[in-house]
């Protein structure tokens, strides 16, 4: 009897044990970075058969070609001749691409801490022209969003590798709430009239831009100037601090306008290569990009995740006084990312909730009248005759009609 007791007891404390074990450890999401030396990473610049788009970035409008990036792979090129059927006919893999802008043939990319230039005055010939090393003292990568750690022991990371990616996988570790880490930034080394211009269409979510004969690039906190008179041999004229946790450029009638997760920056290129701070509007904590028509600004906040804890707003900013811009009207939204603006119309992309058209005819009282539901989107350029959106792995396309737009056709990029 004895001995059973025992047992039982045995069996108990065992249990306790093992649930106390239990509470002292979570099963998480590790990110293992992916590296390449950078001799490795310069050579891998190609370009490729169309392919399978990853993780879908942003967009680019050029003569007859949509551009789309692939987060951190590089760009699919679409002859989109004809819109109702656009068809996939390249693939530039660059790693570590964020961002694209085009200006008489010449594509202009970032790979990290590079800039990359492409001729591409024969598609089915594109050419690497020129790259210019270690001009973006400021790269990051940010780890990816399922990912609870990255774990940098894992890998023997040098000084002259650059991270081009991730490796997913589960672990059961101790808990350690102090050990999250949201992302991190790689420190490179550091040498330290547009409408008559051949130069493409960004969407909002851009953070190049063409400008006459030069290039205005902005990476978290700096703005980085390229003269681009010598379209095949860009040189680097300047960078400086521009703005906290800067996250879009866009240009209007000679000003820069730099959406960031605190507000809206305005720069005035009455000197193309000083820039010169003209005003701040500051908003709550949101990802925030934004476009210009006229005396307004428009801008969307979106919250939640790593971009605020407020709500999801349509900001209407009037910035007829450059020196004061001030807040207008505000409309709240459910997910928005990229806009863009036509005539009197405002496109917005709502992300899960879809394209949503509004009437600004009067900027101060905005009225939706329509929306494209059961749709991801993400960031639309409206073209001269075409609207062009992207979402969900997918590039949508509408026509202009009086009433707003109706769909054109969708292409998908799996």
């Amino acid at each position: 009897m004895k001995t059973k007791c025992f047992f039982v007891c045995f069996l108990l404390a065992l249990l306790s044990s093992c649930n106390n074990d239990d509470a002292n450890f979570e099963t998480v999401t590790v990110a293992i970075p992916e590296v390449l030396s950078m001799s490795e990473f310069r050579k891998s610049v190609s370009v490729k058969d169309p392919q399978i788009i990853e993780e879908l970035g942003k967009i680019y409008a050029y003569e007859n070609y949509i551009f789309v990036s692939d987060v951190a792979h590089g760009i699919h090129v679409i002859d989109n001749t004809n819109p109702e059927s656009p068809q996939a006919i390249k693939f530039i893999n660059i790693p570590r691409n964020e961002d694209i802008s085009i200006k008489d043939n010449f594509l202009y990319a970032d790979s990290a801490s590079d800039l990359v230039v492409f001729d591409i005055s024969d598609i089915n010939n594109i050419i690497i022209k020129e790259r210019l090393e270690n001009v973006f003292v400021e790269h990051s990568l940010q780890r990816p969003a399922e990912a609870d750690f990255i774990d940098w022991g894992s890998v023997d990371y040098k000084s002259d590798m650059v991270v081009v990616g991730w490796t997913l996988k589960e672990e059961r570790r101790t808990i350690d709430k102090n050990s999250y880490v949201d992302n991190f930034t790689i420190e490179a080394a550091s040498a330290d009239s547009r409408a008559s211009d051949n130069v493409g269409t960004g969407g909002s979510l851009a953070r190049f831009q063409i400008v006459k004969n030069y290039l205005y690039t902005v990476s978290s906190h700096e703005m980085t100037i390229f003269n681009i008179s010598d379209l095949t041999k860009p040189t680097q004229t300047s960078t400086f601090y521009a703005g906290n946790n800067i996250e879009t450029l866009f240009y209007a009638e000679n000003y820069l306008y730099i959406g960031s997760t605190d507000g809206m920056y305005i720069y005035d290129l009455k000197n193309a290569e000083a820039p010169e701070y003209v005003s701040e509007f500051i908003h709550w904590t949101g990802c925030d990009p934004v476009v210009v028509d006229g005396n307004y600004a428009y801008l969307t906040l979106r919250g939640g995740n790593n971009c605020g804890q407020q709500d999801s707003v349509l900001e209407i900013i009037d910035i007829s006084d450059k020196a004061n811009p001030t807040l207008a009207a505000r409309h709240i939204l459910e997910n928005p990312y990229g806009l863009g603006v036509k005539g009197n119309r405002l496109f917005v992309c709502d992300g899960n909730a879809g394209l949503k058209v509004f009437n600004k005819e009067n900027p101060l009282d905005i009225k939706q009248i329509g929306q494209f539901k059961n749709i991801q989107s993400k960031d639309v350029i409206p073209l001269k005759n075409t609207l062009v959106m992207i979402g969900g792995n997918s590039l949508y396309q509408y026509e202009y009609t009086d009433n707003g737009v109706a769909h054109l056709s969708t292409f998908s990029l799996n």
